[in-house]
């Protein structure tokens, strides 16, 4: 395991520092240029040529809008080896009913009994957040609505490479129904992982979801937008996946709605000298082990590097995906020395990670200084786990940098917002000098006269009639 060492606690350190954050920031973004070598003997084999996964992407994209089911089919089966794609075509997308009630009825009590206890959580959380129509009246005559309304219809993409994630389930399908939304479509690899997953379709059967396709990659997230026979389009996808499912859904959005392009999971952990140097490795090594994850800690104690180490060490021995975790810790790892909180604050907002965990003196004081980070942990108790698996809030969160300006998923990510106008003839006559300045200020005299003529128009309704 070799993790890389930034070390800005110098003042001739600065140049070169700034250097290595901006490299690593960098890495962690998903520009879709970076080709693995599974990758290129795939698109090789599919397209009969070594394509970049952003015009993978672009080319499936065109291809299911164009063509519909019989692409999804082709794809599903060409790249995900979807023996049953066959049969889907001559049947249904969508799995019966009776498979996941059967999922269900076969699940582990105390399965059923964690999932609805999460569930409540989450409920609870989203609800105690949800945005509220509201309703303004500034003067007389005048009313002024703010209404949120719940989107019809919405995707949601589950992964199922090389894991299954019910908790992805829970942590998208319950803030859309706290919303109010109406339908929800679930896409999940043909795997094991994915849609074939008995503890992925328990949960979903648990929450009330039935509609579930497996079918992954970037032709589920095609599939969900344009529209095929037998998935109808939603207005709204969500919900992590690899790389080509990233891309594809940056390719998507402005037909349909997005929740983020999601890169690698991240970590930012803040440690002094009152940090457990055990319980900051077991924090890296959890984002690690997604791999990729990328796990950063951030220090003023210039030994706590060297402690966390022995102890990545000694942990990774027990890990069931050790050898993916020190892949991540070398590709994605870093121990950042720094001058004290201040800088630490400083480098935290750069990197502006998915979690940040706090876990030196003072961290709800320390937070306050921080404007950047999906999702923030406070003190030795709050691990990240804590909030990828039960505390309330969602888990799919901003990467790459994005948390400088997106925000989460949540509830109201499925409200759409709109605004209700409503003026009496007098408190319209008070405004109308206004408009029409700033109408003839811009020439949109067509405008001016939309509201100067209701005035007009009563004046001269107002006028009394002579008798002939």
């Amino acid at each position: 395991m070799q993790i890389r060492r930034l070390d800005g606690s110098t003042a001739s350190s600065q140049a070169a520092f700034a250097a290595d954050l901006h490299a690593l920031r960098t890495s962690l973004s998903p520009v879709g240029n970076v080709v693995s070598p599974r990758g290129r003997e795939l698109t090789q084999r599919v397209f009969g040529e070594p394509l970049l996964p952003s015009q993978v992407v672009e080319r499936i994209c065109n291809d299911v809008r164009a063509r519909g089911l019989e692409a999804l089919l082709h794809y599903s089966q060409q790249l995900d080896g979807n023996a049953s794609s066959a049969e889907m075509s001559a049947g249904s997308l969508r799995l019966p009913e009776s498979q996941l009630a059967e999922a269900h009825a076969q699940a582990a009590p105390e399965f059923l009994r964690a999932i609805a206890r999460i569930r409540d959580n989450i409920q609870a959380f989203q609800r105690s957040i949800l945005h509220r129509s509201v309703t303004y009246q500034p003067s007389p005559g005048v009313q002024l609505d703010q209404r949120y309304i719940p989107l019809r219809r919405i995707g949601v993409c589950v992964p199922g490479g090389a894991a299954a994630y019910p908790s992805t389930v829970l942590m998208t399908v319950v803030p859309a129904q706290v919303a109010g939304v109406e339908e929800i479509a679930i896409v999940a690899p043909p795997t094991e992982f994915g849609a074939y997953n008995r503890d992925v379709l328990a949960t979903c059967y648990e929450l009330g979801i039935r509609e579930i396709y497996p079918v992954g990659g970037a032709q589920a997230v095609a599939a969900m937008a344009y529209g095929v026979d037998g998935l109808p389009a939603v207005d709204k996808i969500v919900g992590p996946g690899n790389l080509f499912v990233a891309l594809a859904k940056k390719f998507v959005y402005g037909d349909v709605d997005i929740d983020s392009i999601a890169g690698p999971s991240e970590v930012v952990v803040i440690a002094d000298d009152s940090t457990d140097p055990a319980f900051t490795a077991s924090d890296m090594l959890a984002q690690a082990e997604h791999s990729p994850g990328s796990s950063v800690l951030v220090t003023w104690d210039a030994s706590l590097a060297d402690r966390v180490e022995t102890e990545l060490n000694r942990q990774l021995a027990s890990l069931s995906r050790r050898e993916l975790t020190i892949d991540s810790l070398n590709a994605f790892g870093a121990f950042v020395l720094v001058r004290d909180r201040q800088q630490a604050c400083s480098v935290t907002d750069l990197l502006a990670p998915e979690h940040l965990h706090i876990a030196c003196r003072e961290p709800r004081e320390l937070a306050q200084q921080i404007r950047n980070a999906g999702a923030t942990f406070l003190g030795p108790y709050s691990p990240v786990a804590l909030g990828d698996y039960a505390a309330g809030p969602s888990h799919v969160l901003p990467t790459g940098g994005t948390a400088r300006w997106a925000a989460g998923l949540s509830a109201n990510s499925f409200l759409r917002s709109g605004s209700v106008i409503e003026y009496s003839q007098a408190a319209l006559a008070d405004i109308t000098a206004e408009i029409s300045l700033l109408a003839n200020k811009e020439g949109l005299t067509a405008h001016r006269q939309s509201v100067e003529i209701r005035g007009a128009s009563q004046s001269s309704a107002n006028k009394p009639r002579t008798k002939n």
